[in-house]
């Protein structure tokens, strides 16, 4: 054949797409799809691993802890939201007032205060008696007094006496014989002739120097003067203000021992002193 025989197509051929259409993208997967941006949250977490609440702040003592809707939350540590400013914490707790012990009647106040001045081994004064038995202090004296009056007009062996500015039970001056021969028993524990003149001396002379004393008894008593201090009937009170020597009185236990208030329920020794004593003591200086 003379004429062109039609060839062989290379290849089929797309048709073109028609002017001004695209084609369709591919649907993006939800790993594509953009994150929506997240609403900021106005308040900020204070701490090293904290995290705010809607409108609150959050610190713990590391700093940890959720907010409240609308308050702070505050940890342990103390501290608030304005700044570290500490919180005010809760009033501390006020000391119990203890109770007022109740008021004895008379004759338990009696029956105690009894008890108690049969243990003594010295005078004790009112004020301590009421200290003991948490009472007012105006009700001991008149009890005191009321036993007292009561022991004496009973007839007892023994009386409730005011002594070195306390109260102390003694036996009665009638009685004195049978209670010297029960205590002594034969043995002598008498202060000498020397210690009791001594003694005498110094009680009613006080304060009174050894000089003085040994004028007085014509003889040295510095030996005496030591036992008397030993025994405690005697003590040191000071120095005189001209010779610098020691001034003597006698003591709370000599009180005691005699059951005098004070010196001053001495007897007096006029009676017992020839009337030309003042010249005889004045010439011995």
């Amino acid at each position: 054949m003379n004429g062109d025989q039609p060839g062989e197509r290379a290849g089929t051929e797309e048709p073109a797409p028609a002017a001004g259409l695209e084609a369709p993208a591919p649907a993006a997967g939800p790993e594509a799809a953009a994150p929506a941006a997240a609403p900021e949250e106005p308040a900020s977490a204070v701490g090293s691993a904290g995290s705010a609440g809607k409108s609150g702040t959050v610190v713990g003592p590391a700093g940890s802890g959720a907010a409240g809707e609308s308050g702070a939350a505050v940890g342990s540590a103390g501290r608030g939201p304005a700044g570290g400013v500490p919180a005010k914490g809760p009033a501390g707790r006020r000391r119990a007032v203890p109770e007022p012990a109740p008021e004895l009647d008379d004759a338990e106040l009696r029956g105690a205060l009894e008890a108690i001045l049969l243990v003594v081994d010295e005078p004790v004064s009112e004020l301590v008696l009421a200290q003991v038995l948490e009472q007012p202090a105006e009700r001991i004296g008149p009890a005191l007094d009321e036993i007292a009056a009561g022991y004496t007009a009973a007839g007892h062996g023994f009386e409730l006496r005011r002594a070195a500015g306390g109260w102390r039970l003694y036996t009665r001056p009638e009685y004195a014989t049978y209670v010297e021969r029960f205590v002594l028993d034969g043995q002598s524990v008498r202060l000498t002739q020397a210690a009791l003149e001594t003694l005498a001396v110094v009680a009613y002379k006080q304060p009174v120097t050894r000089s003085r004393i040994s004028a007085i008894r014509g003889v040295n008593c510095d030996g005496v003067i030591r036992t008397l201090v030993s025994r405690g009937l005697v003590e040191e009170c000071g120095t005189e203000p001209d010779s610098g020597a020691f001034l003597y009185r006698t003591t709370t236990m000599f009180l005691e021992k005699l059951g005098l208030n004070s010196v001053d329920d001495l007897p007096p020794l006029a009676p017992f002193l020839p009337d030309d004593v003042e010249e005889l003591a004045d010439a011995t200086r």
